[in-house]
């Protein structure tokens, strides 16, 4: 199994590698000649040979007489119930719907021998690699339902050697065992010479198992815990302000870590908590390179970290002043790659009392979406600036109310056109000005019209009908006279005056 992820945290290097072997079923054991000492690992009987001249060993019993012959003389044979199947549990966030339980058995003929253990999580994504591991801790947990204990003087035998046992009373325990445990003791009599009854010099206790019978160390090296959370800084590539996969995970460089280099190697990819994470919705915020995150583990498991937060410190700060805008709350993000202080997007709450605002601010684009109605109250005045082009497209009808005046001033052309009818209706005056040319009607009925000159032409029949006099006077009379309103150079100061030049810059 090639491991994603795999930490060395507060243990030993002897620990750290004892505990991953005894995960994998590997153990080991020592070879030891004349000129060197030799560390066999092994997860299998193939690893295992017997001792020169060890073969077979005989058992004798313990009698007053000396024997020629190596032999055990001691042997007692033990059995304990043990459960005879065993099943592992895990979760890979990249397949959540995958089942990844896997179950292992090794059959006894004694009752309730299938009773199975449960565990969860195995420490795999592979089910390949949960099944091995099922396998190697059934089979430790079997190695403790038949062993042997036994003396003997057999000075070559040691831990990791097969030999076949003869000569024992019950034939059925007259088969080949492993050692897989031995003491030495070794003593020198005052005089070498002795009665039959004298006490052995070289004596050995050994504990064998069956030798078809796979051995696997039992997980006695404890895998450390993480107590608590820790903060860590974000990570990646130098040039980078963002690093992230396609699921949102970033890189850390946690504090006690004196060998990572701080950049896109130092951790695995860590999975980032979100309020909200739904299938294409929810909310998503990616620590950038340089932030602190607060890592936690999952079960404690240093290999298994998750951030679930983010804090400040004196070199990322606060991006409100404390404590003077303790009312302020919100989001102020920053513009990447090459953003400056002066290039963000926000949303800022004031929540102090009599200031109240909401404030939005768009660095460069804001696009809103609404799909059904949109309604906007404001209890008092609105300002609206644009500083380029406005286009309104409305797809059906539009009715605007103004319940006092409406004033409307245009730098340039205005033009209106109109399909069908266009009614204009005033209650008491309306006054059309364009330079020295006035048209004026009133609710009364009455229409002056002021000009320095004025044509009539129409290409068919004209006609002008009264109900009374027809005055046509020259000379002049009374009419509508122009009162400055109309005079482009006042229009054009008002404009001015709303949309004043930028400032040149040198």
């Amino acid at each position: 199994r090639e491991w994603e992820y795999c930490v060395q945290y507060r243990e030993t290097s002897f620990e750290f590698v004892s505990r991953l072997m005894e995960q994998e079923g590997i153990y080991y054991y020592f070879r030891h000649e004349q000129s060197r000492h030799v560390l066999v690992l092994s997860d299998a009987y193939g690893a295992h040979t017997t001792a020169p001249g060890y073969g077979s060993v005989p058992y004798y019993p313990l009698e007053d007489q000396m024997r020629e012959r190596d032999h055990v003389y001691d042997w007692h044979l033990a059995r304990e119930v043990q459960p005879g199947s065993l099943a592992l549990n895990d979760y890979d966030f990249q397949r959540p719907s995958a089942r990844l339980e896997v179950r292992s058995s090794i059959s006894r003929s004694h009752s309730n021998a299938e009773h199975p253990l449960y565990d969860y999580p195995g420490e795999y994504v592979q089910t390949g690699d949960g099944e091995q591991y099922a396998r190697n801790r059934i089979e430790a947990i079997q190695t403790q339902y038949e062993r042997v204990q036994l003396r003997t003087n057999a000075r070559g035998l040691g831990a990791g050697h097969l030999f076949k046992m003869t000569g024992y009373p019950r034939a059925d325990q007259n088969r080949e065992y492993l050692i897989i445990g031995a003491r030495y003791a070794v003593s020198q009599e005052a005089y070498e010479s002795g009665s039959t009854g004298g006490t052995l010099q070289f004596n050995s206790s050994l504990e064998c198992i069956e030798a078809r019978q796979p051995f696997r160390p039992m997980p006695t090296t404890i895998k450390p815990i993480v107590q608590g959370p820790q903060t860590a800084m974000v990570v990646g590539p130098k040039g980078e302000e963002i690093w992230t996969d396609q699921y949102g995970r970033v890189k850390v460089h946690f504090y006690w870590d004196r060998h990572d280099q701080s950049n896109e190697n130092s951790s695995c990819w860590i999975r980032v908590s979100q309020s909200w994470a739904g299938k294409n919705w929810g909310h998503i915020q990616i620590p950038r390179i340089g932030q602190e995150v607060i890592v936690s583990f999952l079960e404690g498991d240093p290999d298994r970290p998750i951030i679930t937060g983010r804090v400040y410190n004196a070199e990322q700060t606060v991006p409100y002043d404390l404590p003077a805008n303790a009312t302020q709350s919100g989001i102020k993000s920053r513009s990447s790659k090459g953003g400056t202080p002066a290039n963000f997007n926000e949303i800022r709450m004031e929540d102090k009392k009599g200031a109240e605002q909401l404030y939005i601010h768009a660095e460069r684009n804001q696009d809103i979406v609404v799909e059904n109605d949109e309604t906007h109250s404001v209890g008092h005045n609105r300002t609206k600036s644009i500083g380029n082009d406005e286009v309104a497209l409305i797809g059906q009808d539009r009715l605007r109310a103004v319940k006092r005046n409406d004033t409307l001033i245009v730098g340039g052309l205005k033009s209106d056109s109109v399909s069908t009818s266009y009614l204009i209706e005033v209650g008491e005056n309306l006054r059309l000005v364009c330079g020295k040319s006035v048209i004026e009607l009133n609710a009364s009925g009455q229409i002056n019209l002021s000009c320095v000159a004025f044509n009539f032409h129409t290409s068919a029949d004209a006609q002008i009908n009264t109900g009374d006099v027809l005055n046509l006077n020259i000379g002049g009379g009374p009419g509508a006279q122009p009162d400055g309103q109309g005079v482009k150079g006042t229009i054009d100061s008002a404009v001015d005056t709303l949309f004043p030049p930028p400032k040149s810059t040198q």
